[in-house]
């Protein structure tokens, strides 16, 4: 089946036996890039090296909830199988890291709450999905019996190591791909198709002796160089997990109430990274540098509104609520912080209001904590007045 219609009645004249495949392949990469793609490479579908380290990594339970990843593993390692006819991937880099990306100003404030850098605009996978389509319409545009499917987070792709071997990166200590001159602040994409195009050369790993991301991560996610265990991720914690977040990983979670871009911060090779000027991955800016008491109070339409286009709508309004409630309980001692956790307690679920507990408790201890040395002080000036002594 044909996915790449171009709904034209007329059809090139060009047949796959006339195309000079290098010429092409140039053609495909400038297309791209006018297609706002920064990075564009070719890979085979070959994929038999990767098949041990990813059942290794199942076989652990790293996955956690994720059991999309333990299923089609046929599909995982032969690629070509989700498109029949395709030779080739043609993989595909787009920069996201918003201008004015605020890092230092919101994970310092506990009063803010984060959102990973990559959510703040419109969902990347309608973004690049049209995108690709249109790169495919252009190819077939050319020749008559290309044939192709766009791919970005909608199958079972490998599509880290089908990007690395189109030479768009080498894999980080952190599992993302890194590039020397634009760190892993990027989108990754692919487009199958049934043209045997040449193929692209990998870049060489270059993260060396480094290990600042797995030093940075707050709940020591990395547990090897190149391993993550996703049930210690931020990341899964606050997107992916359905239920409760385990009680060891809400402290070092922080103010990070959607994603986590530790890792990346870190990371030297992403002080190359260049701004995007993608307008749709431009900040919203209830999103940049929010209060996270304004996003509590959100009902759950104002939240489908102002998350529309969104990849956090995803999560939907009752984790929203449970991933701010920790958030709060994790804020300096505030009563309105209390009185916003109160008023929400049997409003929404018993798992949003596991949390509000959770961060009552927090806001009790902190309350607590502030007071100490006054009632300390008071109790010297008893002493004091009472004529004892001061280690009385």
């Amino acid at each position: 089946m044909n996915t790449s219609s171009n709904g034209s009645s007329e059809r090139p004249s060009s047949t796959l036996g006339d195309i000079d495949y290098q010429a092409l392949a140039e053609s495909i990469k400038r297309w791209g890039k006018e297609l706002g793609f920064q990075e564009v490479g070719i890979a085979d579908f070959d994929l038999s090296q990767h098949q041990a380290g990813l059942q290794k990594w199942l076989d652990k339970g790293y996955h956690g909830e994720m059991s999309y990843m333990e299923r089609h593993q046929d599909l995982r390692a032969h690629p070509e199988l989700l498109h029949p006819g395709s030779v080739r991937a043609i993989c595909v880099r787009m920069d996201y890291l918003p201008k004015g990306a605020l890092f230092a100003k919101v994970l310092k404030n506990p009063k803010l709450g984060y959102v990973s850098r990559y959510a703040l605009g419109r969902d990347y996978h309608k973004v690049m999905r049209k995108r690709l389509k249109q790169l495919g319409d252009k190819i077939q545009a050319q020749f008559a019996d290309t044939d192709f499917r766009p791919f970005v987070d909608s199958a079972p792709v490998m599509e880290r190591p089908l990007a690395e071997k189109a030479g768009l990166g080498w894999t980080g200590k952190h599992s993302l791909l890194l590039d020397s001159k634009d760190g892993s602040w990027f989108f990754l994409g692919e487009l199958f198709i049934n043209l045997p195009l040449p193929v692209d050369s990998k870049q060489q790993p270059q993260c060396g002796k480094c290990t600042a991301c797995i030093t940075i991560c707050p709940t020591q996610a990395i547990v090897e160089p190149y391993v993550v265990d996703a049930r210690r991720c931020i990341s899964y914690l606050t997107i992916e997990l359905k239920g409760a977040i385990p009680e060891e990983f809400r402290r070092p979670m922080g103010n990070r109430i959607y994603g986590c871009d530790d890792c990346q911060l870190i990371c030297p090779w992403n002080r190359y990274a260049t701004p995007t000027d993608e307008h749709d991955f431009a900040p919203r800016h209830h999103l940049h540098a929010p209060q996270m008491m304004d996003l509590f109070n959100w009902t759950e339409d104002e939240f489908l509104k102002q998350t529309e286009g969104s990849p956090i709508r995803r999560i939907g309004h009752e984790r929203w609520l449970r991933n701010i409630a920790v958030g709060l309980g994790n804020a300096p001692y505030d009563f309105a912080v209390e009185d916003a956790l109160r008023a929400r307690k049997g409003e929404v679920s018993a798992l949003v209001d596991e949390h509000i507990e959770w961060a009552l408790a927090e806001q009790a201890r902190k309350k607590e904590l502030a007071e100490a040395p006054s009632q300390q002080v008071k109790r010297l000036v008893r002493v004091v007045e009472k004529g004892l002594p001061r280690d009385a």
